[in-house]
């Protein structure tokens, strides 16, 4: 996260921003680095810059001639608790696309509810590790057909975008699916980072939607990692996925904060 830090008695020294590389700028005062602009490009192809600077002039120099090099539109990422970074951004043009919540998901099914939750007649999970690559790429393929004619790709985390050549699975045992008859039908993905795992995907095809299948598939994930003695999760939710929210909330997972997507 880009965090902006002003100390004091530099400001009397001259800011001269220099790009160093494609993708890099530098700010310097009295011969030192005070402040450093990158920028990557994602798979959909939106451009995402960010800044870390700690003299006052900086951030709006590099700004400046971030702006002058790159096409638009041009986006970036903030917690929305850091006000002053947010500010910092919104007086040079940018603004507010969209805002998604971080969750932290309890595991222990006696919290959640989840503990009595069965998939669906003639619908079985598959755990992680044990999906078969090939309908596995299959329901890839029609999940993110559906989700590019509904709300487009570029409402999706990052973490899930289309990869250059249309695959969004990077490596296929962090999925668990629910398999109904002879095709996969829904899957969730978990990162299994130390101490806190990522539920990074939970998605159900349409024709199969209001089933319980995400519901199923989100108790068999969380009991999983209680088993393993993970106590909780995390996850991040769009706001404007009103089904997410509700999944979520109506297991006890809490709102710990929010991070804003700002657009220019």
């Amino acid at each position: 996260m880009n965090t902006v830090h002003f100390p004091a008695g530099m400001d009397e020294h001259p800011v001269v921003v220099t790009r160093v590389a494609e993708q890099e700028w530098h700010a310097l005062a009295d011969g030192q680095v005070v402040g450093c602009g990158d920028v990557s490009r994602r798979p959909d192809g939106r451009i995402f810059v960010s800044i870390d600077a700690w003299h006052g002039a900086a951030f709006g120099l590099l700004v400046d001639a971030m702006l002058a090099d790159l096409p638009r539109p041009l986006y970036t990422v903030v917690d929305e608790a850091d006000r002053d970074l947010r500010s910092s951004w919104e007086r040079v043009g940018f603004t507010i696309r969209r805002r998604e919540w971080e969750y932290l998901v309890p595991t222990d099914p006696r919290v959640t509810g989840l503990d009595a939750v069965r998939p669906p007649s003639g619908v079985t999970i598959v755990p992680a590790g044990e999906a078969e690559e090939g309908p596995l790429r299959a329901l890839d393929r029609a999940l993110r057909e559906e989700v590019e004619a509904a709300v487009g790709w570029q409402a999706m985390p990052a973490e899930v975008l289309p990869r250059p050549h249309g695959d969004t699975l990077v490596d296929p045992s962090k999925y668990a699916v629910a398999a109904a008859s002879d095709q996969y039908v829904g899957l969730v993905r978990v990162a299994p980072v130390t101490r806190l795992p990522r539920l990074g995907l939970i998605a159900v095809r349409a024709d199969h939607h209001r089933r319980g299948i995400a519901r199923a598939l989100l108790a068999h994930t969380l009991g999983s990692l209680h088993r393993t003695g993970i106590e909780t999760a995390a996850a991040e939710v769009n706001e404007t996925n009103e089904a997410a929210m509700a999944l979520f909330d109506g297991i006890g997972a809490q709102r710990v904060s929010s991070n804003l997507e700002l657009v220019r």
